[in-house]
């Protein structure tokens, strides 16, 4: 995600509405709108449009995942017509219905104040990068893992992850193209563990650059499987070159956790 900037100010009219969602992002082209193809934001907005007799219902979304990429708890606003009488449970039922057969589900909606804003009153968001490690290729977890037959060291990966803690230039870990201003991001959380045949990678931070997390996953991959010394991670930071690091993971691994606010309108802890 690129820097956060300041809000711009909200007409007090709006209908706003907060939802968490979750999608399966196999076959879609991410979250943002494409003209050459399905994305989650054209199913949502369809899906509300059709709830207020087919006008405009605009959307912001937390953050914007790639094509391939999941998400168990994505946050979102729709901005309703101001004149338009909706109450949650026709918002999550009836845009349930309209995104089938789509792998798209509204989890939950609470009406917000026209000052609250997905994207710019969050503060922090949490991924989850799956590694299956096994010989044998997956069947039940087809395009939710990466498929890493080698063995995998998760404890030579937490402490190259460790080196990746706090403050620090991600320039080696962000796509070349990433649009961000400032290469500066601050990591809170990176935690690998196994959980038999998985290696999870758990991270959360305000904001995160564009492939930084499959960058690390795929940085963290190479040490565990002993292709790397922990201490290339050190060289791999402070070179701020992406050639310097490993390939980028595969999307089909990555899954947006959640999303915190201070004043979670959810109602649930953050």
């Amino acid at each position: 995600m690129s820097d956060a900037q300041a809000p711009v100010q909200e007409p007090s009219g709006l209908n706003r509405w907060a939802l968490r969602i979750e999608y399966d992002g196999t076959g879609y082209l991410g979250w943002q709108k494409q003209s050459d193809g399905p994305s989650i934001q054209s199913l949502i907005e369809a899906a509300a449009s059709k709830l207020v007799r087919n006008r405009p219902v605009p959307s912001i979304t937390a953050g914007r995942t790639d094509a391939g990429v999941h998400a168990a708890g994505m946050v979102i606003h729709l901005d309703f017509p101001d004149d338009a009488p909706i109450d949650a449970r026709q918002i999550r039922d009836g845009m349930g219905y309209h995104l089938k057969p789509h792998r798209v589900v509204v989890l939950e909606t609470v009406k917000v104040g026209p000052e609250w804003n997905a994207r710019f009153s969050a503060t922090w968001r949490s991924y989850r990068y799956t590694i299956l490690n096994r010989p044998a290729r997956p069947g039940l977890m087809e395009n939710r893992v990466w498929h890493i037959k080698r063995p995998l060291d998760v404890d030579l990966m937490q402490q190259a992850a460790n080196h990746l803690l706090g403050p620090h230039d991600f320039t080696s870990f962000r796509a070349v193209a990433c649009q961000a201003r400032s290469p500066v991001r601050t990591l809170d959380v990176l935690n690998v563990q196994r959980d038999g045949e998985l290696v999870l990678i758990d991270t959360k931070a305000r904001s995160f650059l564009h492939h930084q997390v499959r960058n690390m996953a795929g940085t963290l991959m190479m040490i565990g499987a002993g292709l790397w010394p922990v201490e290339k991670i050190i060289a791999v930071l402070e070179a701020r070159d992406r050639c310097a690091a490993g390939q980028t993971a595969p999307p089909e691994g990555l899954c947006l956790m959640d999303v915190g606010y201070p004043d979670n309108p959810f109602g649930r802890g953050s």
